[in-house]
């Protein structure tokens, strides 16, 4: 593909040849103008699947901005996710002149305000904040020609559909759109049905992941032996930076704590933790002044750290789909990795749930003496698991008629990403 020559000098400096399953798939068309409905796991390379369209479009097309009036619209669940998403632009970039704003709550909205005031090509934000910018009249997205929907389902799961819906119908019927999630649940599935017009699907699937790298192991431990044996699994030299997911805050908090008494520096992150001690233990995590990262569920798609040697479940996740998500924090950019879950006899439901997922059976260490094996174990009889629109014209459109855009060239087959 013939990407904007500054946009191949950025890929070139950060060695990024061989693009992803999903970037490969979506890149060509995105460019292309067309709508992208993307199913894929977060470590699949999503982000470059539409920061790469969107200053590729940028480059080439050279919009002019207006006070309030972004060009391009990113939405993601988590203000971690939407910082990670940031910065990402920047690195694809750094070689072009064009501008972004970040938009999420937690902190005072003030700047946030004078950045959009001043126009602003990209803007990132949380559903949130950015209806209540909306609101107040501070952001107006006529402008809009290409909106992102970053992990659609997980937004679902947080209550955010009104909010969604919201503005969406502010958006410009005359856009392009481009629709990722991990998952497609009926929900997310009529979300899409109304964002979508013709869209190219890329479904890159859980069973499908390359998670061959990450060495997965679930350890059979009782439930007031878990912090024991994760004690002892730190004191290994082969794990140098770690993150512990716990199912609730509380957990997460006491586990932090814990570990910091018997001489681990450990912090805590999840969604009671205002937005300076999120970023301030993600910012310790990755200098490396902690080692041990306890996080929940909601704050886990917006860990993207490379380096991570290992991923611990203290608890095993209700959702199978979580799995996936919370190994992928290891093992990224082709590196080798190790997840170790703890299971307790009571969250064997759980693994059935998981290993039915991926299509195979996990490795399991049996449990010391002083643990007992849980009764009829037998693998070959799993219990089930108890786990319980309007179409819109686009930007650029190849469709015939009702066009107010002239569609881009198209280009050629990928070769950076």
């Amino acid at each position: 593909m013939d990407l904007f020559a500054p946009l191949k000098r950025s890929l070139a400096e950060q060695q990024y040849t061989i693009p992803t399953p999903i970037q490969a798939k979506a890149i060509p068309p995105a460019v292309a103008g067309q709508d992208i409905l993307g199913c894929a796991q977060t470590g699949t390379g999503k982000t470059a699947a539409f920061a790469l369209p969107i200053l590729d479009f940028l480059g080439h097309e050279r919009p002019g901005t207006e006070p309030n009036r972004p060009i391009a619209l990113v939405l993601a669940p988590t203000r971690e996710l939407a910082i990670q998403i940031s910065q990402s632009f920047r690195i694809y970039g750094k070689h072009m002149r064009f501008s972004q704003a970040l938009v999420y709550g937690g902190v005072n909205q003030r700047q946030q305000v004078n950045a959009v005031r001043r126009g602003v090509d990209v803007l990132i934000a949380t559903p949130g904040r950015l209806l209540d910018l909306m609101e107040q009249k501070h952001i107006d997205l006529r402008n809009v020609q290409i909106f992102v929907l970053d992990e659609a389902d997980r937004m679902l799961d947080m209550g955010f559909l009104p909010a969604l819906k919201k503005i969406i119908s502010e958006l410009p019927k005359n856009r392009q759109s481009l629709f990722f999630s991990a998952t497609l649940p009926k929900k997310t599935v009529e979300l899409s049905k109304r964002l979508l017009f013709n869209p190219v699907s890329v479904n890159i699937s859980p069973k499908s992941l390359d998670v061959e790298q990450i060495n997965q192991t679930i350890k059979i431990v009782e439930r007031g032996h878990k912090f024991p044996s994760l004690c002892e699994l730190l004191k290994l030299d082969s794990v140098k930076r770690t993150i512990v997911f716990t199912r609730t805050k509380r957990a997460a908090n006491q586990i932090a704590r814990k570990l910091e008494k018997v001489g681990v520096r450990a912090a805590a992150i999840h969604g009671n933790k205002t937005q300076n001690a999120r970023q301030k233990a993600l910012e310790d995590f990755r200098r490396m002044q902690v080692s041990v990262l306890v996080a929940t569920d909601v704050a886990s798609r917006g860990i993207d750290i490379q380096g991570v040697t290992h991923v611990i479940n203290f608890d095993m996740p209700v959702d199978p789909e979580v799995y996936i998500h919370r190994i992928g924090r290891t093992g990224r950019a082709g590196a080798d990795g190790v997840a170790i879950s703890f299971c307790s006899p009571e969250e064997r439901v759980e693994l059935r749930a998981i290993e039915r997922l991926m299509g195979k059976q996990l490795a399991i260490e049996q449990p010391s003496k002083r643990v007992a094996p849980a009764a009829n174990d037998s693998r070959s009889h799993s219990r089930p698991s108890q786990t319980p629109g309007k179409r819109r014209r686009k930007r650029g459109s190849n469709q015939t008629g009702n066009r107010s855009v002239k569609p881009r060239q198209q280009k050629q087959s990928l070769s950076t990403a």
